[in-house]
């Protein structure tokens, strides 16, 4: 090391395993990360994508400056001031002209990985008062919100699993040894799965693909994609039938088990077990081993909620959980704590949760959790007529790519907005189309703090980093351009950037019941620390910010433990297991029984040397096994007339695309596997590498039209699709 290197710790944002990180840092420049042993959290855990946390920070593609597009339609650089001169200039303007729906907003993935990201959009949204939101959930998560919001009353109460007590783990649709986990944030997600079959413990994968995960599974079923909801179905059958239920405890808090078990007489082993091409047999042992393990946990993820019937199959999980005695146990499902959440209520009957409070202007598609699909978003700018969308802020998202079709989304932004606004690191294939890119600082120069994450930890804890490298000159730290942003579209151009900060701290102690001369106890060197402070003030365990700078590797919280009744937020006050819109959508379910599946359908994966779409232009994370093929079984192969490395046409309802093939035995018959994140061909863009290595977008090949009905999520697996052979040219 030389003689002007020094070490800082910073927790890692580049995925929701949120490990800590040593970083070496030279000058200004970060030139290495590891793993930081004394993390109360990850110990030193750290992946490829934390490794080259220097590569990320330091990439020369990165924009310094804003962009802001001149007469000539080019973008050009500018300053911070001529960048939010602009957006003064015209988004209060169109919303003046066109009522607030005339604007939507787009929140992408990163957002939950900063701080500002997490602090600033709600305000955002409440100064632009429009209801034209849309976020990477639909894309992702929001089944398993609605299904929450149904049973427990809170869309944000999801319980994660135990990992490190329980006995018995059953994995559908995840593979966190390449994703690091999703809605259950634990570091070293890989070590803790060995630790649970080395102390004994049983390991079930149900995936189509043989993935990292499912090699390392005592069982793994190579269920047909898209079948999920049927095969939890017929699991949460056999336990009914057989007598194998015990909720336990739970029981006093349980509402409509009676009618769950008439609501599911249908689904036997036997009637599912063509649709899901898994023997009767397998399916009611799963069921029998679920309930008699000591302790066990049902945790499902992206490949169980992007499909037709993801909120069934997320409703499900919990379902099965509830049925064994596993929720809200220790060695089961439990909800996390975080430092930083409401402190705990006495329990009592609440608001519960709605869904369709209003509907989308063109296809009457149902809000879910305040947001619409983001699959309809290209319709909302193109279809003309009153509440179209004319103005766009996008918040760190790429909707170009991580959307279906996006070709028609490419062709709304670019030729039918009146203005657009981006927060964007990168002029990538969604920001190139802004009039304003605001690009924030590398994550060196950003402190951390996990609001987000921590309500999804395997065990409860607090951690927060300071920036660990000064603010560069000329570069606007991420929440001083949120709060600017906030105040240009908000009529309130001009006034200090603290003033939005001082408004949500007011708010929050008012809302709180708290005394106002706690805003002047507050400490911090600025108005995110100081409203972290607040919150962990008003927080369940009465921290505060000085103590968590006193603890850089953290504070130990304790292990999860239970929280019903007290976390139910139901118009009963009990877990209501049959909602009146879950009732509703299973008939759609049992049609399913009868359907004829596809000869061939599709699916993602994820890679660990990614993240969706905006890691690709790491060049130490390009290559290896982060690469865009089409995976596809010998079998396939061969009635195809394929051989590896071969071109191959993709086509579906969306369209078509075109990748090398890869033949192996890891995806089953009857699927092919294509990457998420991929298509850097557009032109335009600034990211040199992802642009050298461009792949295929595979949301291309979807029209938008199929979505899961309750909670608006695009279905981005087991589509059909037709595989033919590229000529040679």
């Amino acid at each position: 090391m030389s003689h002007d290197s020094r070490t800082a710790l910073r927790i890692c944002p580049l995925c929701e395993a949120t490990c800590g990180l040593t970083l070496t840092i030279e000058g200004t420049t970060v030139t290495g990360a590891r793993g930081d042993r004394d993390d109360i959290f990850s110990r030193g855990f750290v992946c490829p994508k934390g490794a080259s946390f220097g590569g990320l920070d330091g990439d020369p593609d990165r924009l310094r400056v804003p962009l802001v597009r001149g007469e000539d339609g080019e973008l050009r650089e500018a300053t911070w001031a001529e960048a939010f001169d602009r957006i003064a200039d015209r988004i209060p303007a169109l919303t003046g002209a066109h009522g607030p729906q005339a604007v939507g907003v787009v929140l992408g993935n990163p957002n939950v990985h900063t701080m500002a990201g997490s602090l600033y959009p709600p305000l955002l949204l409440a100064a632009l008062r429009t209801r034209n939101v849309f976020t990477a959930s639909t894309l992702d998560q929001m089944p398993k919100h609605v299904s929450s919001g149904l049973l427990f009353g809170d869309a944000h109460a999801i319980p994660v699993p135990d990992l490190d007590r329980t006995d018995h783990l059953l994995l559908i649709g995840a593979n966190p040894l390449e994703s690091n986990g999703s809605l259950c944030t634990a570091p070293d997600f890989p070590g803790r799965l060995k630790a649970l079959r080395r102390r004994g413990g049983t390991l079930t994968v149900i995936d189509p693909r043989r993935t990292r995960t499912a090699r390392l599974a005592d069982r793994h079923v190579a269920i047909r994609p898209g079948a999920d909801a049927l095969l939890l179905a017929a699991m949460a059958h056999v336990l009914l039938r057989e007598k194998l239920a015990d909720p336990g405890p739970l029981a006093e808090h349980l509402e409509g088990a009676d009618e769950l078990d008439a609501a599911l007489a249908d689904f036997t082993p036997d009637a599912i077990a063509a649709a899901c091409d898994v023997d009767a047999a397998t399916i009611t042992a799963l069921a029998r081993e679920l309930a008699a393990a000591p302790t066990a946990a049902v945790y499902a993820r992206i490949g169980s909620c992007t499909v037709e019937h993801g909120t069934l199959a997320s409703w499900l999980v919990d379902v099965l959980n509830i049925l064994t005695g596993n929720l809200d146990r220790p060695g089961g499902a439990l909800f996390p704590l975080s430092a930083t959440a409401r402190a705990p209520r006495a329990a009592a009957p609440g608001k519960g949760f709605a869904l369709g409070r209003w509907a989308s202007r063109v296809s009457g598609h149902p809000e879910a959790k305040g947001e619409l699909p983001t699959a309809a978003l290209a319709e909302e700018i193109e279809t003309p007529g009153e509440g179209r969308i004319r103005a766009l802020v996008v918040l760190a998202a790429n909707p170009v790519l991580s959307a279906p079709d996006g070709d028609r989304l490419d062709a709304a932004l670019a030729g039918r907005l009146d203005f657009m606004v981006s927060v964007d690191p990168y002029l990538n294939e969604t920001s190139r189309h802004a009039d304003v890119v605001l690009p924030p600082p590398p994550p060196s120069q950003s402190a951390h703090f996990d609001f987000a994450f921590n309500s999804f930890a395997v065990h409860n804890q607090v951690r927060y980093t300071p920036a660990p490298v000064p603010l560069e000159d000329g570069r606007m730290d991420e929440s001083e351009i949120h709060a600017r942003l906030i105040l240009a579209v908000s009529g309130m151009h001009g006034a200090p950037p603290s003033a939005v900060d001082d408004l949500a701290i007011t708010t929050a102690i008012t809302r709180a019941g708290a005394p106002e001369e706690l805003a002047g106890e507050l400490t911090g060197e600025s108005g995110p620390e100081r409203r972290l402070d607040l919150m962990l003030r008003l927080g369940p365990y009465g921290l505060t910010l000085e103590e968590l700078l006193a603890h850089p590797h953290g504070i130990d919280l304790g292990p999860l433990k239970p929280r019903v009744p007290e976390i139910l937020r139901t118009r009963s006050g009990r877990i209501e297991l049959l909602p009146a819109p879950i009732a509703a959508d299973l008939p759609r379910l049992r049609r399913a029984l009868g359907e004829s599946p596809a000869p061939l359908v599709l699916v993602g994966r994820r890679h660990l040397r990614s993240n969706n779409s905006w890691m690709h232009n790491v060049g130490s994370l390009s290559g290896g096994s982060n690469v865009c093929t089409l995976q596809i079984h010998p079998d396939d192969a061969a009635r195809l007339g394929l051989v590896g490395g071969a071109t191959v046409r993709i086509e579906s309802a969306g369209g078509g695309v075109e990748a090398p093939a890869e033949i192996t035995d890891t995806v089953r018959s009857g699927v092919v596997s294509l990457p998420h994140g991929w298509g850097h061909s557009r032109p335009g863009t600034r990211m040199s590498v992802a642009a050298a290595h461009p792949g295929v977008n595979v949301n291309q090949l979807l029209d938008g039209t199929l979505l899961d009905p309750l909670s608006g999520t695009a279905v981005l697996n087991a589509i059909p699709v037709t595989v033919t052979v590229t000529p040679s040219p």
